[in-house]
């Protein structure tokens, strides 16, 4: 395992080394196993509230809610949840996380980027990994509704990214109440992970996003064709073919790097000033955190970057009780570091 600030790290109760599977020691096969690996079934029961997210073109977004009783809920950490690329609040690893802080007193907030958990009708434009102002929106909604004192944000993936970026912008001006932020293989370097994507052995997670995303796009494009109709759309063959003819011409950008630049974390994370934890894994098969991002990551006292030889991509499959081993660290640190109100 590769630790930034590890003197400080090994005195960490929060913190215990992740041994993989042994059958599961690949990239690849943590990647698929943490995708398809079986849980139990969410028995939490929800409570559904849309959240208007840019007034300007009334674009709302899903979240799925799990209160802590009413006495005590302001008081509780509240953790907002933030899925990847074509995930929803249904996927595994949002609810894995959501029984684990459930069980550790915590509200939990599950949301739904724009578009995403069945919601293409309630908005017109794309969701992309520069919307950290949808974040944010849903933060301050909750916060000032329920006068929450304790909320912290956890992002995976294009999640992470979002969640890095928005920390990365609030930098020492965040709300009193933001207490902290997670991140879990995070793609704050858009470029190359896109390109990684594209590379031989990953062609197969890249097909698997291509189909879903150009299926979200004929649909967008039904729906609202007076904004996507009467446009020549380019090959699609890559991510970044995508993002070039699709994601950069509806959403405002010059062009696929022009929206990588202005989209990724990386180019803020030296703004951070809440307590925010990096878990990335050395074998993730397509996020390429590069090594200026992770060093500026290690020098920023605020972040502590947890590396790991193996894991995959949000996996961290594990041997022994912590099955869900980032699920398990990332409750953990947040408890440790910023827990419940004193008495709640």
């Amino acid at each position: 395992m590769m630790l930034s600030k590890t003197p400080a790290l090994t005195q960490s109760a929060w913190l215990r080394p992740y041994h993989p599977i042994p059958f599961l020691t690949g990239a690849h096969k943590q990647t698929l196993a943490g995708n398809y690996w079986r849980r139990k079934p969410l028995s939490l029961v929800p409570e559904a509230e849309s959240v208007v997210v840019d007034p300007a073109d009334h674009s709302r977004v899903l979240c799925h809610c799990h209160w802590q009783p009413a006495s005590v809920r302001s008081a509780r950490l509240t953790l907002l949840l933030v899925h990847g690329l074509e995930g929803s609040s249904d996927s595994r690893y949002i609810q894995g996380i959501t029984v684990r802080a459930w069980a550790q007193g915590c509200n939990v907030i599950r949301m739904n980027m724009r578009n995403c958990g069945g919601t293409d009708t309630w908005t017109p434009s794309l969701y992309h990994s520069a919307l950290s102002s949808d974040v944010d929106a849903v933060l301050r909604h909750f916060a000032q509704k329920y006068a929450l004192q304790r909320l912290s944000m956890v992002g995976y993936s294009m999640g992470g990214n979002l969640v890095l970026k928005l920390a990365g912008e609030l930098a020492s001006d965040a709300p009193e109440w933001l207490l902290a932020a997670v991140a879990v293989s995070p793609a704050a370097d858009l470029a190359p992970s896109a390109d990684a994507l594209h590379e031989p052995q990953n062609r197969l997670y890249e097909w698997h996003f291509l189909r879903n995303l150009m299926r979200r796009f004929r649909r967008k494009a039904s729906l609202y064709p007076q904004r996507y109709g009467g446009v020549a759309i380019g090959p699609v063959h890559s991510i970044r073919d995508f993002d070039q003819e699709i994601t950069a011409r509806f959403s405002g950008f010059q062009g696929a790097e022009d929206y990588y630049a202005r989209a990724s974390a990386a180019r803020l994370v030296h703004r951070i000033a809440i307590p925010t934890l990096v878990l990335h894994a050395d074998d993730d098969p397509f996020i390429r955190l590069t090594p200026p991002t992770a060093a500026v990551m290690q020098d920023n006292p605020a972040i502590i970057l947890v590396g790991t030889s193996h894991g995959g991509h949000c996996a961290f499959l594990a041997a022994g009780p912590d099955r869900h081993w980032a699920e398990a660290t990332l409750l953990r640190y947040l408890m440790e570091t910023v827990g419940h109100a004193h008495g709640s």
